[in-house]
């Protein structure tokens, strides 16, 4: 098993979400944080977490979009429909409106939908809206093109390590660069696009309140993951998420709306747990963080972002580029040297005693509801 899991446990869902919204709950309220939300990808990592903090944190209602596969007659639904749901019940038993659209986000139809239903459930003009969508596939809605991301460097071949989890057998993998082609696809999946298309949509519907905040969450790195991340296809779809934030920022001027990237630290997801050379450098990367007392999770970091940044009071603190940085933990320079010198070192009979691999092993097991003991 390299990351990717083909049962899910529904139980075991239904207990994170419930674990993240305890912990949100057992912090101090929000008192000035948003009160009507939507959530584009909001069905597990940083999109769920966003959304139990604004819900259970600050007592937002909040609206949920993410495109999930319900379960049948011989399979389990994925992950994020057992979360949703999971979400859904808690929302309900706290008395907070909260509504969830199970459908493509990046479709025309879903907008109208999500407008639609904002109106006939009674919510309030979004004051926050967080762009969280991580997809491999994208239809253009002006075209009619599907284009396909591809997680490659750009200009010459990576090579690194891919890690078995189960196991702790590390084995070299070598991506071929990417073609223009795919690096162009990209974009169009990963970039800015999408997220403009909302931001219009939701401004000519009257459903974006006086000084609305929309935020997409994004990925930098250090320069150990530069090759295959910020210098590859996905650094181009974050460069044009970037450029897209201030074409946002003149869309909501009329509002005096704010738009910003946030970019986070590297957790244990999904999306990240396929991106090829990630999973060692996370085991090392937990080693480190955990062993300083720096480690966060997705409800910690979305916390932190609300508390520390969106909604502290004054201005929000951005570096140069006009970006929230909420990965100033993981890019200290002695967490870096540290997990450089692991790394470096690193062989299959080493893995399971040079780093949090068990952590790494559980946090892949319960994004799919499943308890190994640790």
């Amino acid at each position: 098993m390299n990351g990717v899991c083909l049962d899910v446990n529904p139980e075991g869902c239904v207990a994170g979400v419930r674990a993240w919204i305890d912990a949100e709950k057992a912090s101090p309220a929000l008192a000035a944080g948003p009160q009507s939300v939507l959530v584009l990808g909001a069905s597990g990592g940083y999109g769920l977490a966003a959304r139990v903090v604004a819900a259970f944190g600050g007592r937002a209602q909040t609206f949920g979009v993410s495109f999930e596969r319900a379960p049948t007659t011989v399979r389990p639904a994925t992950p994020g429909w057992y979360n949703n749901l999971a979400f859904d019940a808690a929302a309900d038993e706290a008395g907070l409106l909260a509504e969830t659209l199970v459908a493509d986000a990046f479709l025309d139809a879903t907008r109208k939908t999500v407008i639609e239903r904002a109106r006939a459930c009674g919510f309030r003009p979004f004051d926050l809206v967080v762009y969280s969508l991580a997809a491999p596939v994208r239809v253009d809605p002006a075209t009619g093109a599907l284009h396909r991301s591809a997680i490659k460097p750009l200009g010459q071949a990576f090579t690194g390590h891919s890690l078995d989890m189960m196991t702790g057998q590390l084995s070299d993998i070598t991506v071929d660069p990417a073609t223009p082609e795919e690096c162009a696809a990209t974009v169009k999946v990963m970039g800015g696009e999408d997220w403009l298309l909302w931001c219009r949509a939701l401004h000519g519907a009257g459903l974006l309140a006086p000084g609305a905040t929309t935020v997409a969450l994004s990925y930098i790195g250090p320069a150990l993951t530069h090759a295959i991340y910020r210098s590859g296809t996905l650094g181009k779809a974050k460069e044009h998420l970037e450029q897209t934030a201030s074409e946002i920022g003149a869309l909501l001027a009329d509002l005096r709306g704010r738009a910003y990237v946030s970019v986070h630290k590297a957790l244990v997801t999904r999306a990240s747990s396929v991106i090829p050379g990630m999973p060692p450098y996370l085991c090392a990367l937990y080693q480190v963080m955990k062993a300083k007392g720096l480690q966060e999770g997705c409800v910690e970091q979305m916390d932190r972002l609300f508390r520390e940044r969106l909604y502290a009071g004054g201005p929000v603190p951005v570096d140069a580029a006009g970006r929230i940085r909420l990965d100033d933990r993981e890019l200290r320079e002695d967490v870096q040297a540290e997990v450089a010198s692991i790394l470096s070192r690193l062989t299959s009979e080493s893995v399971a005693r040079e780093t949090d691999l068990a952590g790494y092993r559980r946090e892949s097991l319960a994004l799919y509801g499943f308890d190994p003991g640790a």
